[in-house]
């Protein structure tokens, strides 16, 4: 196990009617920049509920942030809380409402071009608007880490940032809240996170049994309540075992103490960026493809998260990992969730994908760098 330090600063709060929380958590005579998407929470209840929540504020609106929230649409927020003089930031949605709540917090407060956040890992930041948010899509884990992917469709960059400074405060989880969302985003849901475990999970075998033994339970957790999920099951309890285990993914809870991957997400943010393919969409593309393609290197913990979480017993590791890649693409399929490229008829441009990937940072991706762009080729070729 490696060294680490562990900390998280951010207030859950989980269960039925906690929106009503939010009035204990920022303070009255607060101007509070209430943002979200496209305004499904107005048609589920949430919105009300909020607004009654920040009756004691003054409430600045802010929609229309995007799926893969983009530059140009939070610039504009940025702005608005410089001549609002912002002093919270409620982020109300799923998370890319709540990652592009992070860039506007801390780019509210930065002297000098937002985009530096995203592209210039020596930026100086010293504080963010506080930040709070209400989940209503569980998936990514925005609500309880300090993470954020931003897209600029106008030059088709699709970028990452960490600052603990945009922690939230607190976050709201009410799985209540997820009833109304369609199938296509409850399948997001459920990939989503089951892919930030593995990110952090079949890597390098260094004797992690905690990290490892969350990180198998909450796998377990996503693959038992996945298909009643995306069915559109109103059971309390399978919903709200699907919203914890998803904040759980990326908490960063799991990833202490471990080697990281990240490049499934790396190739897969050049495809939503070039496709517009949803996130998790990519991710069930290109996962399979990277374990395969790292299939060595990989083979102790793939043949591990056979045994732990498929349940196999084969005493051969190779048949054992090569298994459990196919029960996990079986598994995808069983929510209808597409695992190639050309099952959305696409013809990947792999030369643009490589190039424009590898445009900010040469640095060879997976937990071992040994993922150069030679290796980025292969693996969507792969993918097709």
């Amino acid at each position: 196990m490696h060294n680490f330090t562990y900390h998280n600063p951010v207030k859950i709060i989980f269960g039925k009617n906690t929106i009503v929380e939010i009035k204990n958590q920022i303070p009255a005579n607060s101007t509070v920049l209430l943002a979200y998407g496209g305004g499904s929470i107005k048609a589920n209840g949430v919105y009300q509920q909020v607004i009654k929540s920040l009756s004691e504020c003054k409430v600045i609106e802010f929609s229309g942030i995007e799926a893969n929230p983009d530059y140009d649409t939070l610039i504009k927020a940025i702005d608005i809380c410089k001549q609002e003089k912002v002093d919270y930031i409620l982020a109300v949605g799923g998370g890319s409402i709540i990652d592009g709540c992070k860039l506007i917090a801390i780019g509210a407060h930065y002297n000098g071009d937002p985009w530096e956040i995203l592209t210039k890992p020596n930026y100086k930041a010293t504080s963010a608007i506080k930040l709070g948010t209400v989940l209503t899509l569980p998936a990514t884990g925005s609500e309880m880490n300090c993470g954020s992917v931003i897209s600029r469709r106008t030059t088709g960059a699709k970028l990452a940032f960490m600052n603990d400074l945009v922690y939230p405060t607190f976050s709201v989880l009410d799985p209540e809240t997820t009833y109304s969302l369609p199938k296509r985003q409850l399948q997001n849901g459920i990939i989503d996170p089951f892919i930030h475990v593995t990110e952090q999970y079949l890597t390098t075998d260094i004797n992690t049994d905690i990290q490892d033994g969350f990180a198998e339970t909450v796998l377990r957790t996503l693959i038992k309540v996945g298909k009643d999920i995306v069915n559109g099951t109103q059971n309390y309890d399978t919903r709200a075992n699907w919203m914890w285990a998803a904040t759980n993914a990326l908490n960063n809870i799991i990833g202490i103490g471990v080697d990281h991957d990240w490049a499934t997400h790396m190739i897969g943010h050049e495809l939503t960026a070039k496709y517009n393919l949803d996130h998790a969409q990519t991710l069930a593309i290109i996962a399979p493809q990277v374990w395969r393609y790292q299939f060595k290197a990989k083979m102790a913990k793939l043949a591990k998260f056979g045994r732990n979480v498929w349940g196999l017993e084969n005493q051969d590791s190779e048949i054992v990992a090569t298994q459990a890649i196919i029960l996990t693409e079986e598994f995808f399929h069983s929510l209808d969730v597409k695992t190639k490229l050309s099952d959305y008829e696409i013809n990947p441009d792999i030369e643009a994908l490589t190039s424009n990937l590898f445009k900010y940072s040469q640095t060879a991706l997976g937990e071992n760098q040994a993922i150069d762009k030679d290796a980025v080729t292969k693996i969507i070729e792969m993918a097709k």
